[in-house]
């Protein structure tokens, strides 16, 4: 009898996930309109690995569900940073959910959005999307719905392009971002049973409010005017080191 099949590696926490995948979104290094988004929480740093190591801004994209009334697992919708708000008529026709009733849950769930937005971005104001290529980060994907989400909220503001990049997916979930986003990058998409995003880390203990706003911090002061040289050495020197397939790539300032 053949002995169980060994397990696929796994990541060994996110920052590694990080690191791996910015090996494949390498094309984007240095590029001027590129953009990293975060969802949070989870997806922060994983995306600060991958701003630091292509040389580009990094921000968050909050996303925040529209549950059904009574059935809050079910979304309708979702709302997403900017003011946008993205509706499953599918669903809210089907479940017969009056108007008035998706505006309360809108309601609620803006003002989780706003209390994290203003815990993770602070003063700092948004930045504009337009025209930009917005690689859109999280740290793995189950059925995807969130990030289905982001997708039809970001194409609201108008981007020159969406690349979904996330360290694991099953198969599946990756086929259905086929015709929504302009790319997809994924490190490992496994052929065996998925079992949730957890199963693919040694670490996937949870991200709290205090860590995304410190790693973003970091991010935000590596982005200041007039520090690129200093910056550059500190990236080349980091502890968060991998080879690297583009050495000619990395700029000193």
């Amino acid at each position: 009898m053949k002995g169980p099949k060994a397990m696929t590696k796994r990541f060994r926490d996110r920052a590694e996930a990080g690191r791996l995948l910015a090996q494949k979104l390498r094309y984007y290094m240095h590029k001027p309109d590129v953009l990293v988004l975060a969802l949070p929480r989870g997806g922060v740093p994983v995306a600060c690995e991958v701003a630091r190591r292509l040389g580009a801004p990094i921000d968050v994209f909050v996303v925040r569900k529209l549950g059904t009334p009574g059935q809050r697992e079910l979304a309708m919708g979702a709302i997403a940073t900017g003011g946008v708000r993205v509706l499953n008529e599918d669903v809210i026709r089907l479940m017969r959910i009056p108007e008035q009733a998706i505006d309360i849950v809108s309601a609620e769930e803006r003002r989780e959005m706003e209390r994290r937005e203003l815990a993770y971005r602070g003063a700092r104001q948004a930045p504009d999307l337009k025209d930009k290529t917005l690689i859109l980060v999280d740290d793995g994907l189950a059925t995807g719905s969130t990030m289905h989400a982001a997708v039809a909220a970001l194409r609201q503001k108008k981007p020159a392009r969406i690349v979904v990049a996330i360290p694991v997916a099953p198969r599946s979930t990756l086929r259905e971002f086929a015709g929504e986003a302009d790319e997809v990058v994924c490190v490992l998409a496994p052929d065996e049973p998925f079992d949730g995003v957890g199963r693919w880390y040694l670490d996937f203990s949870q991200t709290t409010d205090e860590e995304v706003r410190e790693l973003l911090e970091r991010a935000y002061c590596e982005e200041t005017p007039g520090r690129g040289p200093e910056i550059a050495d500190e990236r080349d020197w980091s502890p968060w080191r991998f080879p690297s397939d583009v050495p000619e790539a990395r700029k000193g300032g």
